[in-house]
């Protein structure tokens, strides 16, 4: 992809992005590293070119195999909190890379990103994707999220873009002392989901509640 059309034009233009960012302050994302890592990356170009010119929208979008891209707040809001009190992410691991978006946020937060996905087909958009960025030390991997990655494990943040009803015991047993993870919790089936922040402390895991939100369903196996 040529330069032009990573830097966009109208609609998806850097200060169409700029605007995306100032919204984020908003509402409330504080977080200078994390804005300046949203500001980095053109999400123009995650999304089908038909939908190009929402982008920077506020919204979820449909990526197609009934699974969406998250809408900029919610990808800032659990960064954010993922990095509260001036941590650092640290070795991340993210369950459920869709597109790539989010794992290119990430990217520029941190030097140790893996990331898994369950359909092939959007795992090779995220690769196509991320190599446009040329964000290779993301690692990524054919698999199904709720056994997270054992042979990378242990990691400091785990972040799934994905509802689950419960928490998958082996994220939990990948997370290293002090780490954190975050997932959208609650029945899919209701259509929404809690934002739950759980930390590792001395051999427990304290959990912290926070926004409502609506995500697609963890989903097992692999396509």
């Amino acid at each position: 992809m040529n330069a032009p059309t990573l830097r966009g034009i109208g609609m998806t233009s850097q200060r169409t992005r700029s605007r995306m960012i100032e919204r984020l302050r908003e509402q409330g994302i504080a977080d200078e590293r994390v804005l300046t890592a949203m500001a980095s990356v053109p999400r123009h170009i995650f999304v089908e070119e038909a939908l190009a010119s929402r982008a920077y929208d506020d919204t979820a979008l449909p990526l197609g195999f009934q699974q969406t891209i998250s809408q900029p707040f919610v990808v800032a809001r659990m960064i954010e909190l993922l990095m509260t009190s001036g941590r650092s992410l640290g070795k991340t691991l993210e369950i459920g890379a869709g597109c790539g978006y989010q794992a290119a946020v990430l990217a520029m937060l941190t030097r140790e990103l893996f990331a898994v996905e369950r359909i092939e087909p959007l795992l090779a958009r995220a690769r196509k994707n991320l190599a446009q960025l040329r964000l290779n030390h993301v690692r990524l991997k054919h698999a199904d999220g709720n056994w997270g990655l054992t042979e990378a494990a242990p990691f400091d943040t785990i972040i799934v873009a994905a509802a689950a009803a419960s928490v998958p015991q082996a994220l939990l047993e990948q997370l290293a002392p002090g780490g954190r993870l975050i997932l959208p919790l609650g029945g899919a089936s209701r259509g929404e989901q809690t934002l739950s922040l759980f930390e590792h402390n001395a051999g427990s895991f304290a959990e912290t509640r926070f926004d409502v939100v609506r995500f697609v369903p963890l989903l097992a196996g692999v396509e």
